[in-house]
């Protein structure tokens, strides 16, 4: 496992969130800005919404800082785990904002209070739109080539908040053409859009760090160990995830005639094949003599 790759990775994954929290600055502050001066109740909302998101990058910020720590006598795994406790953190920040949102809103609405937003506050939600789609973009494609559970957490919410804007801007324009409650009920649109992302988020990242592995990246190690000429049987397979690392138990069966060296060769072997694979990951190789049908 080349740890200098990984921590290379961590480095581009923080360049993310960093733009991520930059993006998220300038829209907060825009949109707080025209919501109150314009009176647009689902701009309010998507700017407190940016502002949170803020909180939750600087959050996943800091927890990748951490993860590019390395092992000392307390963490003989490292510290890559970090990351996932920053995703946690980011995602009851998002369902507190969501909630104080859809709150805000369904005020409005029994209230009857319809304040008219102008089109200054649609040409910036449709500006807030396209930005975020492309932070999406960029944070996304990052993630899924290095790995990064938490910088995905950031990419998915760079998503929703795109939709979120995109929602703004309809409710706004509705509000405009006449129909006085569509910017409040965009606005509450909004807080469940944060809620469902922060939900997916949080059961994402306590997935992982309960040591839970998905079925198909056990069936791809099946295939690839199996794939080994020398393995005659696969006994046991286990796997966990701690970021970007996978540690993968495998137990085979080989033949008992087998010597030292040879032995020490499978294991070698089934390692590069595991590792090209899934780039970062660390396997125990634990191999059994097979004597059905072999000449003891």
């Amino acid at each position: 496992m080349n740890n200098k790759s990984i921590f290379d990775n961590l480095k581009k994954a923080e360049r993310g969130a960093k733009i991520s929290i930059l993006a998220y600055l300038i829209s907060s502050s825009l949109k707080l800005i025209f919501g109150f001066s314009y009176n647009s109740s689902a701009l309010i909302a998507d700017g407190i919404n940016n502002a949170t998101d803020v909180i939750a990058s600087l959050a996943v910020l800091i927890g990748l800082k951490i993860s590019r720590k390395p092992a000392d006598e307390n963490h003989l795994y490292g510290h890559f785990r970090a990351e996932l406790i920053s995703s946690l953190i980011a995602s009851f920040i998002m369902m507190y904002a969501g909630i104080q949102v859809v709150i805000f809103a369904i005020k409005n609405l029994i209230s009857n209070d319809y304040p008219i937003p102008t089109i200054e506050t649609a040409i910036l939600a449709l500006i807030s739109t396209i930005v975020m789609l492309i932070v999406f973009y960029y944070n996304f494609n990052l993630a899924k080539k290095i790995n990064s559970s938490s910088l995905k957490a950031a990419a998915l919410d760079n998503l929703s908040d795109a939709l979120v804007s995109i929602g703004t801007l309809v409710g706004i324009l509705g509000s405009i053409v006449g129909v006085k409650q569509a910017d409040s009920i965009a606005a509450t649109i909004v807080g469940l859009i944060i809620i469902y992302t922060a939900i997916n988020i949080f059961k994402d990242a306590t997935h992982i760090l309960t040591d839970g592995i998905e079925v198909e990246t056990i069936e791809k190690i099946k295939k690839i160990v199996s794939n080994i000429e020398e393995v005659i049987e696969i006994k046991e397979i286990r796997g966990r995830s701690h970021g970007l690392i996978h540690f993968i138990d495998v137990t085979v069966t080989v033949n008992p005639n087998l010597n030292v060296i040879k032995s020490h060769d499978i294991t070698v072997e089934i390692e590069k094949a595991l590792q090209q694979e899934f780039f970062a990951c660390e396997t125990l190789v634990h191999l059994e003599p097979y004597y059905n049908n072999i000449k003891k």
